[in-house]
């Protein structure tokens, strides 16, 4: 996979781990029968949202995604400009190799050490700078996830709903128990304040 698709599929992972995060945090925990078996709460008020309506709607989210999509190509483009310059500078040291530039075998062995040195710290950086990456995604991630929780805590306050359910795991919904749009009004309402 080449650099340039690897960020992409970076966020993509990273969208799927939040929702599949969320999914989780929001499982309602079923009253448990004498004999073991769930049943559901009866007379409870049940919502839905639909996650990917918020992915491509909440102001928050869509900075942030342009914010690590630029983190992503600014990597890139260091990580490009140097592996062309060290690509450059091997191909000169073969041209010189072969018009007999080098003088003895001490400067060839040296420059050989040097460009295989920059080949090493090329790696390192690129190491290091996708786990600045991936680092930064997570945190992301996490204030995604913290933003959605608290607003749908304190927005749950007046509507009293028993369980705030994404739509990834629900197999129907009668779209009058739909909050989606709220939810994201309510979302970018909290984030411009901030």
């Amino acid at each position: 996979m080449n650099k340039k698709n690897f960020f992409k599929t970076l966020a993509i992972a990273a969208v799927t781990t939040l929702f599949v995060a969320c999914d989780k945090q929001n499982d309602p925990a079923p009253q448990q029968k004498a004999d073991g078996k769930a049943t559901a709460v009866a007379g409870q008020k049940i919502a839905f949202i639909h996650m990917d309506s918020i992915a491509s709607q909440y102001e928050f989210y869509k900075d942030m995604q342009k914010e690590l999509e630029q983190k992503g190509k600014n990597i890139q483009t260091q990580l490009s400009s140097q592996q062309q310059q060290l690509q450059n500078d091997a191909q000169k040291f073969e041209a010189d190799i072969k018009a007999n530039r080098i003088t003895s075998q001490e400067q060839g062995q040296r420059t050989q050490a040097n460009l295989q040195q920059r080949a090493q710290q090329l790696d390192q950086t690129s190491a290091r700078l996708q786990q600045e990456f991936n680092d930064e995604q997570a945190k992301f991630l996490q204030a995604l996830q913290d933003s959605i929780t608290h607003f749908l805590a304190d927005y749950n306050k007046d509507k009293k709903y028993a369980f705030i359910l994404q739509d990834n795991n629900v197999l129907y919904a009668d779209e009058t128990y739909d909050i989606t749009k709220e939810v994201i009004a309510g979302l970018n309402k909290a984030y411009k304040k901030k």
